[in-house]
């Protein structure tokens, strides 16, 4: 690993869920002063109204199912920016250090001898969870939270796949809360995979662009995850929340006289 210059940084800035208006003070301190800035496709357009006229832009968008910026692409070229004097902004959705690959970056541009600083955005769970208006961790359904990626490796990742079944048994043995990310496209698998260690009528919820005028959301059980999904036509990005905080939420759908009809919660603004 090189020795590292305090002159020479990146600043990972978490943008948020997506309404430009939970974008932190500080993301925006860092926004203004910043003359390169890297954007993730996640990331929405009016918070860049914050960077300076004069800052060049680069969009290195990365999505599920897209096609995408090389990862490798975009640490060399924070690399090369930061060395050549460079005020460079790594702006990502939610928050950096959350299922955004904030580890990998900040390993190379440290063995670059590159500096980094982080600052925190709102993440896409937390904003899902407000947008319904309940408590992740309301101390009477649960006794906390775990959140994590729905997304599969790949088939060269040295990462091991997430045991769905012995998760959901801890969940539900233990009070918590999952926290899905990119679980859309594997929905259906999920289901199957928590159905085997999860009563079939646990509370779920699933919120789609969480924060932004387009959001929208349905909630019910898990044994009709994939259905309801499917007859509101959601996608990515979205967040899949499975337990009993939603209790309440579900009890409402229950009123309804379809069993597998989408109940909608409100968009903001709306």
């Amino acid at each position: 690993m090189k020795k590292t210059s305090p002159s020479v940084f990146v600043t990972l800035v978490g943008a948020g869920p997506g309404d430009p208006d939970l974008l932190t003070l500080k993301a925006v301190k860092a926004l203004q002063q910043a003359t390169v800035i890297l954007v993730d496709d996640l990331v929405h357009p009016d918070v860049l109204q914050h960077a300076p006229a004069q800052a060049r832009i680069v969009h290195v968008g990365k999505r599920g199912g897209c096609q995408s910026t090389p990862q490798a692409f975009i640490e060399k070229l924070m690399v090369q920016e930061a060395l050549a004097g460079e005020t460079v902004v790594r702006l990502k959705g939610g928050d950096p250090l959350l299922f955004g690959r904030a580890g990998e970056e900040i390993a190379y541009l440290q063995s670059q001898g590159v500096g980094i600083k982080v600052i925190n955005g709102v993440t896409a769970g937390l904003a899902a969870i407000n947008s319904l208006g309940i408590s992740l961790t309301h101390r009477q359904f649960a006794h906390g939270a775990i959140m994590v990626t729905g997304h599969s490796p790949s088939s060269h990742s040295n990462t091991p796949a997430v045991e769905w079944e012995l998760l959901g048994h801890t969940a539900h043995t233990c009070r918590l809360t999952l926290v899905i990310y990119m679980g859309m496209t594997s929905s259906q698998e999920l289901q199957t995979a928590l159905l085997k260690s999860m009563p079939p009528v646990t509370p779920i919820a699933v919120v789609q662009n969480a924060s932004e005028q387009n959001q929208c959301s349905v909630i019910g059980q898990l044994h009709a995850l994939h259905t309801l999904i499917c007859e509101a036509e959601m996608a990515s990005p979205a967040i899949i929340f499975v337990g009993d905080v939603l209790n309440t939420l579900v009890s409402l759908r229950n009123e309804e006289s379809n069993p597998h009809k989408a109940y909608a919660i409100a968009r903001p603004g709306a």
